[in-house]
């Protein structure tokens, strides 16, 4: 029973919906001068920022949730669960090293902001990767076109946020939003197969089925 109620709970859109109302809503209680247009979510964990630390603790979570979820969900796939892993891990130390504040004058610490910097870009990029690489496990031809569309909107999103920087907070955004709700819906598909086919704990998935029938 107790492994049903783990394998059922839906760690990571529980944890989405934390992210939504903190990216949203923690902009009014940061920096004077943070912008929901032009700032990112990374400049409301940023170092010396007022309840920064909220920001922080959500990439944590998130990181952690996607962590479970590839391991309670994607069973065999490799590369898959190690990729979404490596996403998640890296989220977490996102939430551990902190960007540079936004505000002028402000002390901070370099090697922090340089370290968050590489471990946001690793975020992108196994993000983009996993969901080009679910193509070609998809059982449906409309879900492996969903999840090139979304890689590829992905890396599009990420380029905005260099090319317009002054809108860079909303690129961000919705590129949360849109990659967090296809992975949730990609992990409800697997979790909802297993649990109708093989129970709770099942070592299986839709994507599985196909390839040992």
């Amino acid at each position: 029973m107790k492994d049903r109620k783990i394998f059922g709970f839906r760690f990571l859109l529980v944890s989405f919906l934390l992210l939504l109302v903190v990216m949203f809503v923690l902009p009014f209680f940061s920096a004077e001068s943070y912008s929901i247009l032009k700032n990112t979510t990374s400049e409301l964990g940023a170092q010396n920022t007022p309840n920064a630390w909220i920001m922080n603790v959500t990439f944590i979570l998130v990181g952690a949730s996607s962590i479970l979820e590839a391991w309670l969900h994607l069973h065999k796939f490799w590369f898959h669960k190690i990729l979404l892993s490596v996403f998640g891990l890296s989220l977490i130390f996102v939430g551990i090293f902190h960007h540079a504040p936004i505000a002028e004058g402000v002390m901070f610490d370099v090697q922090q902001d340089n370290l968050h910097s590489i471990f946001a870009s690793i975020v992108g990029l196994s993000f983009t990767i996993l969901a080009i690489a679910s193509a070609f496990i998809e059982t449906e031809g409309k879900h492996r076109v969903i999840d090139i569309v979304v890689g590829v909107t992905a890396t599009l999103l990420s380029l905005l946020m260099l090319l317009l920087p002054d809108y860079a907070g909303i690129w961000q955004r919705v590129m949360f939003i849109l990659s967090f709700s296809w992975l949730i819906f990609m992990l409800e598909r697997m979790r909802v197969f297993n649990k109708t086919n093989y129970g709770s704990s099942a070592p299986s998935s839709p994507i599985e089925r196909n390839h040992t029938v």
